[in-house]
């Protein structure tokens, strides 16, 4: 596993060529303003102020059959400590926001507890179900400013099948931050729907846009994503990065865990090198430098 890139500029394209209309993409948008995105573009004249934002994505695989399905107390007490603080680069840095997959509404009744000064929310994955008393299994975001027009919108998917994206708007950062958890089991041309339609929904401007995409990097069902974004541990426009995705063994076999954030941005990105027992997916955390 290659160590973590160095703070380094990522060249400024404009994401709009790359990002489609809401119509074409097929998504069904709850309250979701089209397009996405905060209304400012790399270049304006009313560019917002430079901010530092400390992230983590993280697959928990905390619904029913996973490593921690039965413990719910012993993965919040982990996904809860990786609010306070993450490590980027062999540094460890305070947490400003994290997008959470296969997470339980239970969790994140914690979350709120523990961190009462953070804002959270939380969309529900169709068909995914938790421990008793743990209600729903979804996706959230949990960000320690706030996190304003939470919205969540169904992907493109198959027959019979849901995917549904979870977006807020963070004021202080002039960003906007969404999350999903694709599935392997669909096909790489349903995939590429769906990343279609997050570009759309995530838009241009400041975008961290994070979750489980259930394929590799080299797959041209992310195409739209490589396009529109850059991707927080890729090498300058190669499409590489460390391993997310761990076996049974605890052995780290694929990527398929990302951060795509807005070109312009400058980032470092890490992801554990020992074995993560409370998942199946190892943590993916980045600080990210807004211009």
């Amino acid at each position: 596993m290659r160590s973590p890139r160095a703070l380094i500029p990522l060249l400024s394209v404009c994401a709009a060529a790359a990002v489609v209309t809401a119509a074409a993409t097929g998504a069904t948008i709850e309250g979701l303003p089209g397009g996405g995105g905060p209304a400012h573009a790399d270049g304006a004249a009313d560019r917002p102020a430079a901010v530092t934002v400390n992230a983590v994505t993280w697959n928990v695989c905390g619904g029913s059959g996973c490593p921690s399905g039965a413990a719910p107390a012993q993965l919040t007490k982990q996904i809860v400590q990786r609010t306070r603080a993450t490590e980027v680069g062999g540094r460890k840095v305070k947490t400003n926001a994290v997008l959470l997959q296969e997470v339980c509404e239970g969790h994140v009744r914690a979350f709120k507890k523990a961190a009462a000064n953070w804002t959270w929310a939380f969309a529900a994955s169709p068909g995914a179900s938790c421990a008793p008393g743990q209600g729903r299994a979804g996706v959230a975001i949990g960000t320690d400013t706030p996190l304003t027009e939470p919205r969540q919108a169904r992907l493109p998917a198959p027959a019979g099948q849901a995917r549904v994206a979870l977006c807020g708007e963070v004021p202080s950062w002039t960003a906007r931050v969404c999350v999903t958890q694709l599935s392997p089991a669909e096909g790489g041309d349903w995939r590429q729907k769906e990343a279609r339609a997050l570009a759309t929904l995530a838009g241009g401007g400041r975008v961290l846009l994070g979750g489980d995409f259930a394929d590799s990097p080299d797959s041209p069902a992310l195409d739209p994503l490589y396009g529109a974004y850059a991707e927080c541990d890729q090498s300058g426009t190669s499409r590489t990065g460390a391993k997310t995705r761990q076996n049974w063994q605890g052995a780290a076999v694929q990527k398929t865990d990302y951060l795509f954030i807005t070109k312009s941005a400058a980032v470092s990105c890490s992801v554990p090198t020992t074995r993560t027992t409370a998942s199946d997916h190892r943590p993916l955390s980045a600080e990210i430098r807004f211009t």
